[in-house]
């Protein structure tokens, strides 16, 4: 089963304050160093991987000179603020040491809940990699509010990992892994080395909060591996402190718990797109771009002869024949006006024809499902 991890071609990693911060010090700079070095392994294993960082808070605390997180929220995103800027910094400057150019992506929860955004969010981090850039994801702290009181970064790198279609989520903690209970109060205590994500009596095995400074604890991490299993992608937790982690779990070695997804990540989330979406519009499709979608290609602006209703970018719309007979629905790259004014023209005129251009597609495969 650990081979799932290591046969993962794209990665979603998630570090947490305590790492990050040396549990609140100040910017643990030898670690991220140490990350940076991990994750240009990996690369040149030829993985492809976004880091989801957690420490804004904690670091801007540190520069603040506070000792215990503030309760009032513009005092918490005041600390986010300032701890921002430190953590891009030092992130830039340790992978710069091996090659590689990092990107800031700044989210809320929000942002992956709205179609239009989550497409947008999608585009961005989707050419990142293609460019061989590391994103490095964090939640937008200054801006957000229940997220910053009720929230965590755990849940914000499964939902990454939805996002982007990633295999595998490695949530890298102070902690060895799952254990059976509180290690800290249980003797009997032992290591989970690998669980079914859905299991309801993960939660009961991990309960517990977080540190004074990380808001998350381990309960946190097993919601969150639930969640990404729904969208297919296995779970590892695993100790940020354990010797060239990441090289290591990336070669299947049993470390930290795998938390299995039940489902192949293509499968569910192309279920999720045939379940859980209201359709905004339809596209009328020619003959040719019906056999193209059935054999698995995305949608091209030339194969649509019309388009019904009226929806904007990122909204689910129907694809049908020329008969009224739904094919297939997904998420679509354009509004309807533009639609239409593309319809029945080659991809290399969609610029000249709207003054920019976003994808190629009208609606790109992985966000289309056959029905």
């Amino acid at each position: 089963m650990r081979q799932k991890i290591s046969q993962a071609r794209r990665l979603v990693v998630k570090v947490g304050s305590a790492l990050v911060t040396n549990n609140g010090a100040g910017l643990a700079i030898d670690f991220l160093a140490e990350l940076a070095r991990q994750i240009a392994l990996l690369r040149e294993s030829g993985h492809e991987v976004l880091l989801v960082s957690s420490g804004a808070i904690a670091a801007g605390m540190q520069r603040l000179a506070w000792t215990t997180r503030p309760h009032a929220m513009h005092e918490l995103q005041a600390a986010a603020a300032v701890g921002q800027m430190g953590l891009a910094q030092a992130y830039e400057t340790c992978f710069t040491q091996y090659g590689l150019k990092t990107a800031q992506i700044l989210l809320t929860h929000e942002d992956l809940t709205d179609r239009l955004r989550y497409l947008n969010a999608r585009s961005t981090l989707t050419t990142l990699i293609s460019l061989g850039v590391v994103p490095i994801i964090n939640e937008n702290d200054t801006v957000v509010t229940d997220e910053i009181k009720f929230g965590d970064n755990d849940t914000l790198g499964a939902l990454v990992a939805n996002l982007v279609e990633a295999e595998a989520l490695v949530i890298l903690t102070d902690q060895a892994g799952l254990y059976t209970a509180d290690p800290r109060k249980d003797a009997s205590a032992t290591l989970v080395a690998e669980h079914r994500a859905d299991d309801p009596a993960l939660e009961t095995m991990a309960g517990g909060a977080g540190s004074r400074i990380a808001k998350g604890g381990m309960l946190t991490k097993v919601r969150a591996a639930q969640r990404a299993a729904r969208s297919g992608a296995h779970t590892l937790i695993a100790s940020g402190r354990e010797a060239d982690v990441l090289p290591r779990l990336a070669r299947g070695e049993a470390l930290g718990t795998l938390l299995l997804a039940g489902a192949t990540p293509l499968a569910a989330r192309k279920q999720w797109l045939a379940d859980h979406l209201q359709l905004a519009g339809s596209l009328i499709l020619d003959d040719g771009a019906v056999k193209a979608l059935s054999s698995g290609r995305s949608l091209l602006p030339i194969g649509v002869t019309a388009v019904e209703g009226d929806f904007e970018r990122g909204e689910a719309v129907a694809c049908r024949t020329s008969d009224g007979r739904e094919i297939a629905r997904g998420l679509v790259n354009y509004s309807s006006p533009e639609a239409r004014r593309i319809a029945r023209k080659p991809s290399g005129e969609i610029e000249a024809i709207l003054g920019y251009v976003d994808e190629p597609e009208l609606i790109h495969r992985n966000n289309l499902v056959l029905r």
